[in-house]
């Protein structure tokens, strides 16, 4: 690396991020990454590791360290070159990734990791202000054709690559707005939907082909398109969400965190909610679409049950909304400040995370169990929990949960959002169609190459995955891409 001392001469320095008091206010990202020169220093303190633990943190493998050090050495578009071989949407990554690469950082094991995530972010906004990220049509075509189902970013992963292959690429998206959990599912404030569309700009002037209200097993079928095209990947995603199964739970104001915040999203950008909800309603949850409306978090007692990223979501949703108040509720323990022995370095950090969300006025509670829900003419309005005790079962090694006797207590609530994963993907239509081999998850079992027990049909993301993060499917999608353009090869080879 050029500066050899960056590490011992510069510290971090993270993104700056707007007053909490303005930024709820609206939907808009509201952070904002130092200057140019910043930048530079960040990448300076890049240490030249003998083994960059950084990339192998990294699901989609990026080549950190060359990049680090091209933005140290001012070569912003050799840096932008480096990075889209790796990784087909930075755009999407720096901004939405807990960066686990910054866990794997050397220089993290006793001081604040290299801004790895930040510097990713500059270096594509960077090129798109320089006019660096233009379409590329690929220069051959195979004349084989491939329909992708599912335009989240599995499914657009797989589909940028296959297109640059010289294959025919077609995605199919039930909703009417591409992106999928893009666009749907992370809000506005951390991931705006021009950044979604300027991206789905640049693959159809490359080629590839999108269609939008095209629900694969309803209103298209399947064998339809096991005709039509030489393959086909399945990237619908793992969209049934676990369920709250306590008496109470049919109330008016318990919804699920996935018909919640894609709401808000539509709105912010002018899309009407209720085809969304109705078809959430009746393919999803399987109820009938007029017996759920719409929900807002206006002047209401917020409690939201989960504690991951998608809990963390609805709580600064549910802020901007005007919530009268917000807490979020995990089942499992109160993770540590620091990582425990039994944790190590390079591994991901199972630390207490403060997320900008939680920043804006979120109380917060461990270990609490709810046990059913009450309210007053069919609306909610008490959630009555207890506390649980874990332990570590010393037979099997798993953490075990007990209620303490004597901690039951109740919580006024008048919207409850359940944010507490999901199970897996919907089994009604396309893949019942299909005839897909499940594993015992209920996920789409598939083999190395991604192809499912169905020939020519493949799968990618958190179908066959289960829930993960965004990174996770884009390396899925890569990887399912290089599956069915081998499988085409092959079958070209067979016919010459």
């Amino acid at each position: 690396m050029g500066e050899i001392r960056g590490f011992m001469k510069f510290g971090r320095q993270d993104y700056k991020k707007d007053d909490q008091s303005s930024r709820i206010k609206h939907f808009k990202e509201f952070t904002h990454l130092p200057s140019e020169k910043e930048l530079r220093n960040q990448g300076a303190r890049c240490m030249d590791c003998g083994v960059p633990f950084c990339q192998s943190g990294c699901p989609i493998g990026n080549i950190i360290p060359d990049w680090n050090d091209l933005v140290y050495r001012d070569r912003w578009q050799e840096a932008i070159e480096r990075l889209h071989k790796t990784n087909n949407f930075p755009e999407f990554t720096g901004r939405i990734c807990p960066a686990p690469c910054e866990n794997a950082c050397v220089l993290g094991i006793n001081t604040p990791a290299v801004t790895i995530k930040n510097i990713e972010l500059a270096i594509i906004e960077n090129a798109y202000d320089k006019g660096w990220v233009k379409p590329n049509k690929p220069k051959h075509h195979s004349g084989m054709k491939v329909a992708v189902i599912g335009s989240g970013p599995a499914g657009l992963a797989c589909a940028d690559e296959l297109n640059k292959n010289g294959h025919k690429v077609t995605v199919y998206e039930k909703n009417e707005t591409l992106g999928g959990l893009l666009a749907l599912g992370i809000p506005d404030f951390k991931l705006e939907k021009w950044v979604v569309s300027r991206r789905l700009d640049r693959m159809h002037e490359e080629g590839v082909i999108f269609k939008t209200n095209a629900h694969v097993g309803v209103n298209i079928s399947s064998q339809d398109l096991r005709d039509k095209y030489d393959a086909i990947v399945l990237c619908g995603g793992a969209e049934l969400p676990r369920e709250l199964p306590v008496p109470g739970r049919e109330l008016e104001g318990v919804y699920q965190a996935m018909y919640y915040l894609p709401q808000q999203n539509l709105r912010n950008n002018k899309y009407p909610t209720g085809t969304f909800m109705a078809k959430y309603a009746e393919n999803i949850l399987q109820v009938k679409p007029s017996s759920l409306g719409e929900v807002t978090a206006l002047g209401k007692r917020v409690i939201v049950l989960g504690g991951g990223d998608t809990g963390s979501d609805c709580v600064g949703t549910a802020i901007r909304q005007g919530a009268l108040s917000v807490n979020q509720i995990e089942l499992m323990p109160k993770p540590p400040l620091s990582r425990p022995a039994d944790n190590p370095w390079p591994n991901w950090a199972f630390i207490l995370r403060t997320s900008s969300s939680h920043e804006e006025g979120c109380g917060r509670d461990y270990s609490v169990l709810t046990k059913r829900l009450s309210g007053e003419n069919g609306r909610l309005k008490k959630l009555h929990a207890v506390r649980l005790q874990w332990n570590k079962d010393t037979a099997s090694g798993q953490m075990k949960m007990s209620e303490i006797a004597g901690s039951e207590f109740e919580m006024d609530c008048d919207l409850l959002l359940l944010a507490m994963g999901f199970t897996g993907p919907v089994k009604k239509g396309m893949l019942e169609q299909l005839g897909v081999a499940l594993d015992p998850r209920g996920n789409v079992c598939a083999d190395a190459n991604k192809m499912t027990s169905v020939p020519g049909v493949f799968t990618a993301g958190d179908m066959t995955r289960g829930q993960s993060l965004v990174v996770w499917a884009i390396y899925e999608g890569r990887t399912a891409a290089k599956g069915v353009h081998n499988y085409l090869t092959s079958k070209v080879s067979q016919k010459t």
